[in-house]
């Protein structure tokens, strides 16, 4: 996120894949965090690698139809899905160490390039193993070098930086996160589901939101944690949205940065002053399954830019 804030106070440790569809139908939330506190929150992000290979997916009963149906499902949380159902189920190992692999070379580019994969998995029909998917994600962030990258995803240091991952993302046994029953034992280990959030202070207070949590639980942890932190209030108008971030947004990221309160957001509205953006040549859309990205006019990740980029990651 772009602003000028002060340096974080506050660290999130965000435990996530980009192959698991309430990880993505969380998005809204945590861009309301960083639309909230800004750079007062420093984020970390360690990928679980849900599966090594698709083969422990079908073992588990899973189909592409049945994936392609219980994504309506998540429509409730307002991200935008394909309906289509995809050729052949894909693990999530590459896609979580191509996210690693960006760690290691572009740091500022991991969380756009995270939130591209998101988009490729639950919007595209590109298996998310698949080198076509991978490249269909980089593509989404243009300041990349795609092949580098791709060369990079089975290399000594990513495996080892991704197996670190992986063995940080079993660790919830007798934690919280399965104390709420919100963990889960896929392959001999209790790990966190996705996404998990784990909030730390400077002086080692630490609060645990394991899996996927509505966004007041987050707001009322770092309230608990560091009541001095300053809090941007809701947004007035969809372009303060746009402006304040380097990557194109979903509708309802946007209308939950503008929710005031406990209201639920107002997608329809947000919308209809982003089409006015739109036609002022203010905003550029970018549809995807059902629903559309938003950038501004002037953000360095948008369809045709390519620009140096600071994020919030």
């Amino acid at each position: 996120m772009r602003n000028n804030r002060p340096v974080a106070r506050l660290r999130i440790t965000h435990i996530s894949d980009p192959g698991c569809p309430f990880a993505y139908s969380a998005m809204p939330f945590l861009t309301a965090l960083q639309w909230r506190y800004g750079d007062q929150l420093a984020w970390r992000h360690v990928m679980i690698g849900l599966t090594e290979d698709r083969t422990q997916y079908e073992e588990r009963g899973y189909t592409p139809l049945l994936m392609a149906r219980s994504n309506r499902r998540f429509a409730r949380y307002g991200m935008p899905f394909a309906r289509e159902p995809k050729p052949r189920m894909a693990a999530t190992a590459r896609a979580c160490r191509l996210v690693v692999a960006t760690r290691l070379t572009r740091p500022e580019l991991e969380w756009p390039v995270f939130r591209a994969l998101q988009f490729t998995q639950f919007t595209t029909p590109h298996p998310l193993d698949s080198d076509e998917a991978l490249r269909a994600a980089l593509a989404r962030v243009p300041q990349l070098d795609a092949e580098a990258l791709l060369a990079m995803v089975d290399s000594d240091e990513v495996t080892e930086a991704y197996e670190a991952d992986r063995a940080e993302a079993r660790t919830a046994e007798g934690g919280p996160t399965e104390f709420q029953g919100k963990a889960a034992n896929t392959d001999g280990k209790v790990r966190f589901t996705a996404p998990s959030l784990i909030f730390e202070t400077e002086d080692g207070r630490r609060l645990e939101a394991g899996g996927f949590q509505p966004l007041e639980v987050y707001d009322a942890m770092i309230a608990n944690l560091d009541p001095t932190l300053e809090r941007r209030p809701p947004a007035s108008a969809p372009g303060e949205v746009i402006a304040a971030f380097p990557y194109p947004l979903a509708t309802r990221e946007i209308s939950t940065c503008m929710a005031s309160g406990i209201e639920p957001p107002d997608d329809a509205a947000a919308e209809d002053e982003l089409l006015e953006l739109v036609a002022e040549g203010r905003a550029f859309p970018d549809p995807v399954g059902d629903g559309t990205l938003w950038a501004s006019a002037d953000a360095p990740i948008r369809p045709g830019a390519v620009a140096e980029v600071s994020t919030v990651a």
